[in-house]
């Protein structure tokens, strides 16, 4: 990874040049609007969706389907959710990228056809289209804002990231920024899979509801102990490739109700790399005799969190008829 500046421009083109490392396609946004209209097809900076990139994603994920069901699929990914809670918008949202959107249309035939369309393809990343925009502006109802950086798949925005100069605490992309844009802003995270904050040396991932006590490190990119050289690196390399963020966004993550309000939860480090391994030993079991190994967990490290990732990765992603 290139050699991370402590300037915040330096730090935020860093970043990009990593992403771009890992097959995503890059650009500078600032000047989206530089000629009256969005050189990424957006009808207007409210619009947080990529819709030339959603359309032309589900045309190749959905091949067998008429343009009249993308366009019904599009429509109801994209549509207003603003009298919503944020927890609810979110977890609606979540619904339908991880299972499809349903749709019915007439055939020539007059017949009437229920479809499911498929928003992302979970079992192959390559077959989706990652992109990274930078200074992104969005409008909200009374305020402008610029975000540092998206991660949008398949033209979703499914990854927030704010840095800071290593100068300024980590907190303070939460307090003055993150806590900011939730309010100002509020529609682009009815999309939003995972929040990174950092300033280079540190760096937290947390949801879209998660308090600031809640955004953990994540120091580890693998099960070996890999780290980056900075924390910002292992955080990106360990929860943004193709893969780890699909794997991420689709199994684990989870949804509660906690005093009349939906709290969105996503894997720990600790958390991902043991169900991975876990799933691993239960795919492999009748060559390792029965036998799963062990899997440890302090005091307070989230162990019935960890069994609800390990059910859910279990039954989407195993063959069988599984009971928990």
């Amino acid at each position: 990874m290139p050699y991370f500046d402590p300037d915040e421009a330096a730090l935020e083109e860093d970043t990009i040049t990593l992403f771009s490392q890992l097959s995503y396609t890059t650009a500078n946004c600032y000047r989206e609007w530089h000629k009256g209209t969005s050189n990424l097809g957006r009808e207007n900076q409210k619009q947080v969706i990529l819709t030339s990139q959603l359309h032309q994603a589900l045309v190749q994920l959905n091949p067998d389907l008429p343009p009249i069901a993308i366009d019904q699929a599009i429509t109801e990914i994209s549509k207003d959710r603003s009298t919503l809670s944020l927890g609810n918008a979110n977890r609606e949202i979540y619904q339908l990228l991880k299972d499809g959107v349903k749709v019915s249309y007439r055939e020539e035939n007059e017949e009437t056809r229920e479809e499911t369309v498929t928003i992302i393809n979970w079992q192959q990343p390559k077959a989706n289209h990652f992109f990274l925009a930078s200074q992104f502006w969005i409008s909200g109802d009374f305020y402008h804002r610029r975000t540092d950086l998206l991660g949008f798949v398949n033209g979703i925005p499914l990854v927030f990231i704010e840095l800071k100069n290593p100068k300024i605490a980590v907190s303070q992309a939460y307090e003055a920024n993150f806590r900011d844009y939730l309010n100002t802003i509020p529609q682009l995270f009815h999309y939003n899979g995972l929040v990174i904050l950092s300033n280079g040396s540190q760096a937290k991932l947390g949801t879209i509801t998660s308090r600031w006590s809640y955004f953990s490190d994540w120091p580890k990119i693998n099960s070996e102990g890999e780290a980056g050289r900075i924390s910002l690196e292992t955080m990106i390399r360990g929860t943004c490739t193709p893969a780890k963020l699909l794997d991420l966004v689709e199994n684990f993550t989870l949804f509660k109700e906690e005093k009349g309000k939906v709290v969105k939860l996503i894997a720990r480090n600790h958390q991902y790399l043991g169900v991975n391994n876990a799933v691993a030993a239960v795919a492999n079991r009748e060559e390792n005799q029965g036998k799963l190994g062990v899997f440890w967990h302090t005091q307070g490290s989230g162990k019935s969190y960890s069994m609800q990732f390990l059910s859910q990765k279990v039954k989407r992603k195993l063959p069988g008829n599984w009971t928990f």
